[in-house]
């Protein structure tokens, strides 16, 4: 029994089971090809209520504050193995930036359209030449007054194709170090932003993910988020809920992955008799099993942590990086447990088993997690 939900938390998960399965199961397949799932699905999920919780009623949201609302959504796509919507970037990731530093004007401009999902929304970091090291960042924006004029290139960026909004980071000062970073909102149509492909990835291929371009874009100061040179803090702050967010994504990819095991291991016969009962794919099951639920214990309290406002960086870190690798592993396992079948792309293994990878990396690869945790340890 998990003890981190409430009776209101589980009944929001019925309702976003059924959204799920009515809007987003069935187009899966579509969307895969499609490498982009549909405008029409974002609206409905608005319409629906499963976006943006924390932003404020005044903003047409709903004011909750509570992450476990935000949990419920990922775990329950990635139970039904949906990774074409970019719910989680948006909701988890992307509109805390407008909540937390937008002024009154930026969000009566852009969070109602966030909650009813006419809006959009994606952060580029990620350039062709730096990830992990944000201080090796290159893209510029110089301050002509009343704007700046915007430079570089972006790459990896998850919702790219979509995005009616993207926060770049760009370096607005170059002798700042990293306070000489800044957040700038660039919109939908402003000159000289271009989308370059919608990138064609190993897994995740219902998820657009795409590569940005910016030249000579004229970005009005109104559109300057929190303050100039704060950016880089300003990320660093927000990363702990993003590995929050991926951790919870990994802990239910795991349980998918023990659950489709499992069930194969007992309806699969070989040698007269199934799979599961051989010693050794019983351990394999047992290991299997254990893992994952000391996975689940732990992310639920880092989830309960996070509610409470206690969740430190190095934790957080510890949860991507720990519940990641191990949804990598565990989808290796269960593809070696399927035999052929488990090469074979229908099969909900071999989904998982691509669709896993990009866990130990987006969002701060497995060794820059390492590095957070080894830092915090004195070392």
């Amino acid at each position: 029994m998990r003890t981190v939900f409430d009776t209101e938390h589980e009944d929001f998960r019925q309702s976003v089971r059924s959204f799920i399965e009515r809007e987003c199961t069935p187009y899966s397949q579509e969307w895969e090809e499609a490498g982009q799932v549909s405008r029409e699905v974002w609206l409905k999920a608005g319409e629906a209520g499963l976006l943006c919780f924390e932003v404020p009623e005044e903003y047409s949201g709903a004011g909750i504050s509570d992450f476990r609302y935000n949990a419920v959504v990922a775990e329950e796509l990635a139970s039904h193995a949906v990774s074409g919507p970019g719910f989680t970037v948006h909701s988890d990731i992307i509109v805390p930036y407008l909540v937390q530093l937008g002024t009154p004007e930026q969000k009566r401009r852009w969070l109602p359209g966030c909650v009813s999902g006419e809006i959009i929304t994606a952060i580029a970091m990620t350039e062709p030449g730096a990830g992990s090291d944000l201080q090796g960042l290159t893209t510029s924006a110089v301050d002509m007054g009343d704007h700046y004029l915007l430079n570089g290139a972006k790459t990896f960026i998850s919702n790219g194709i979509l995005s009616d909004l993207v926060i770049v980071v760009a370096r607005t000062d170059p002798e700042a170090g990293h306070l000489g970073y800044s957040l700038l909102v660039v919109e939908r149509g402003m000159p000289g932003f271009e989308r370059g492909r919608n990138l064609e990835k190993v897994g995740m291929k219902a998820q657009d993910t795409a590569e940005l371009s910016f030249t000579d874009v004229v970005v009005p100061k109104e559109n300057l988020l929190g303050e100039a040179g704060q950016g880089f803090i300003y990320l660093m702050q927000n990363l702990p809920q993003e590995r929050l967010s991926i951790a919870v994504l990994a802990a239910a990819a795991c349980e998918s992955i023990l659950a489709m095991s499992l069930e194969y291991a007992k309806t699969r016969h070989a040698f007269g008799r199934p799979i599961g009962s051989l010693q050794h794919n019983r351990f394999l099951l047992a290991e299997m099993a254990t893992q994952t639920h000391i996975c689940r214990v732990f992310v639920d309290d880092c989830l309960r942590r996070h509610v409470e406002g206690t969740l430190d960086n190095a934790t957080a870190s510890m949860a991507k990086y720990w519940s990641t690798e191990l949804q990598v592993t565990l989808a290796d396992r269960g593809v070696q447990l399927h035999g052929g079948y488990g090469y074979i792309s229908e099969y909900p293994i071999a989904q998982a088993f691509v669709n896993s990878r990009i866990q130990t990396i987006y969002g701060g690869t497995t060794e820059i997690q390492k590095e957070i945790i080894g830092r915090s340890l004195g070392l």
